[in-house]
């Protein structure tokens, strides 16, 4: 008698999947707890960000993290484990989460690839009622994740595993989503920004907005004569909308094509928001147990021509206010870092970090680590760093709570994700930008000390921003 194969025996990847399910099942049923079953597949050479933007469901829970340092780009959809913490012991709360989901999971894969957990963060510990669908802290682990390491792609599915999973029907299901995603993927090569481009008027602060933000440096700088401060950062909004929704399609592409060397990100909230852009500033990076950040502050515009671009820079090198605000942001991260029993490394005088439309002082600071210490742990010393906030810390922030009229809520706060190999990788949400539908609330920050000019400052927070609404599409 012939036999007929069963469909599931035809779907690629179905027996290996199955079987991670009964591992997984069997010690959830010992534990009386939920497991994380994780597989790794390799894929052909493909572009993460196409994938996540072919994903049809908008709504459900997405990232994106692209790296140009490492040359990785991670997307990641499907909510799988999805906590919210608020309040002083958010990080805390977020850092005991993480860990332990950690230690539930099992991975099934010779890659030693993921899962990656992505944590997200406000400048402030609570969130007002317009921060559309975010929380001040979040650890987020989805079911599908694209990643492109250098010349390696490769597809990381988790699953959740209780003790009443059905396996069978869940590896059978999930196999079929895996053939379904594959039949696509010849299909998704590198996005072109210049396939998404269109006519758009930037739109650009009113003289009332001008004056205004003049007006907080000028508060800014009273308090810094009088000595309640060294540094405050001043951050501005900017809400544009439109009759059309403002698309990641044609923004996140846009971004990548005009900032190659910042770090690309999208994070999705309730209700179709976005927090997407463009960031030069990473706060940390963990790879097989080394650190490196970076201090980051003042800036200047980039010139026409190349003799110009390099005067340009040589004043920036040079001036002793733009110095002096690099120092305190150099001083703050190296302190932070000796408080947490390392020895953080740097060279000096700064160099250029030159971006497309701006370039900043820049010093690299790196650090042997131990895998006792939680990358959390050193976000949360970090976060805010001088470079989003001001000196001292905590009177910068009580300025900035009164100084500035909207709420900041993901903008310049730590963004970024850590895997079960002690890996991970964490920016500073700058040059962002909160859409939704046809809504798009612009950020953009400038580092006030002692000689800065308000009309220079409210310069550089306009080519900030205009970057910014240029790139929206």
């Amino acid at each position: 008698m012939t036999v007929a194969p069963s469909r599931s025996n035809t779907l690629p990847h179905y027996s290996a999947i199955l079987r991670a399910l009964k591992v997984s099942l069997r010690t959830a049923r010992q534990t009386n707890s939920k497991q994380i079953a994780s597989l790794s597949f390799p894929l052909p050479q493909i572009d993460p960000l196409a994938i996540l933007l072919s994903v049809p469901n908008e709504e459900q829970r997405q990232c994106y993290f692209e790296s140009p340092s490492r040359n990785q780009a991670i997307a990641a959809w499907g909510e799988l484990i999805s906590e919210h913490f608020s309040g002083q012991e958010r990080f805390r709360a977020a850092r005991e989460s993480l860990s332990v989901w950690q230690s539930r999971v099992k991975s099934f894969s010779d890659l030693k690839e993921g899962p990656y957990f992505f944590c997200s963060f406000s400048f402030f510990d609570t969130l007002s009622a317009t921060s559309a669908g975010f929380a001040p802290a979040t650890v987020l682990l989805t079911r599908w994740q694209v990643v492109r390491q250098r010349q390696r792609c490769f597809l990381v599915i988790n699953l959740l595993v209780t003790p009443w999973t059905m396996a069978t029907p869940l590896a059978r299901e999930t196999a079929r989503q895996v053939s379904q995603l594959q039949a696509m993927l010849p299909a998704k090569h590198l996005l072109s920004s210049q396939a998404w481009s269109r006519a758009y008027s930037s739109p650009q602060l009113t003289p009332q907005e001008g004056r205004a933000f003049q007006q907080k440096v000028n508060r800014i700088l009273e308090a810094i004569r009088s000595n309640q401060l060294q540094k405050q950062v001043a951050a501005h909004t900017l809400d544009v909308s439109r009759q059309n929704s403002f698309e990641r399609l044609v923004a996140l592409p846009r971004l990548r094509a005009h900032y190659p060397d910042c770090y690309i990100f999208s994070f999705s909230g309730k209700r179709g928001s976005h927090f997407i852009g463009a960031s030069p500033e990473r706060l940390l990076s963990i790879r097989q147990g080394r650190l490196v950040t970076d201090a980051l502050a003042g800036s200047a515009p980039r010139g026409q021509t190349s003799a110009e671009d390099s005067a340009i820079g040589q004043r920036l090198l040079n001036t002793q206010k733009e110095q002096r605000e690099h120092q305190l942001v150099l001083e703050f991260i190296v302190e932070q870092l000796k408080n947490k029993g390392l020895s953080p490394r740097y060279s000096t005088p700064p160099g250029l970090l030159r971006l497309s439309n701006i370039q900043h002082l820049h010093t690299p600071i790196c650090s042997d680590i131990s895998d006792q210490i939680s990358p959390l742990t050193l976000v949360e010393a970090l976060h805010p760093t001088p470079a989003v906030a001001g000196v001292p810390t905590a009177a910068a922030c009580a300025s900035i709570l009164q100084t500035e009229s909207c709420d900041r809520g993901l903008y310049a706060a730590p963004f970024g994700w850590v895997d079960s190999y002690g890996n991970s990788e964490f920016i500073v949400g700058i040059r962002s930008a909160l859409i939704q539908g046809n809504q798009a609330r612009l950020y953009a920050g400038a580092g006030i000390v002692s000689g800065s000019d308000p009309k220079t400052e409210l310069a550089e927070i306009q080519l900030k921003l205009q970057a910014l609404a240029d790139a929206l599409g």
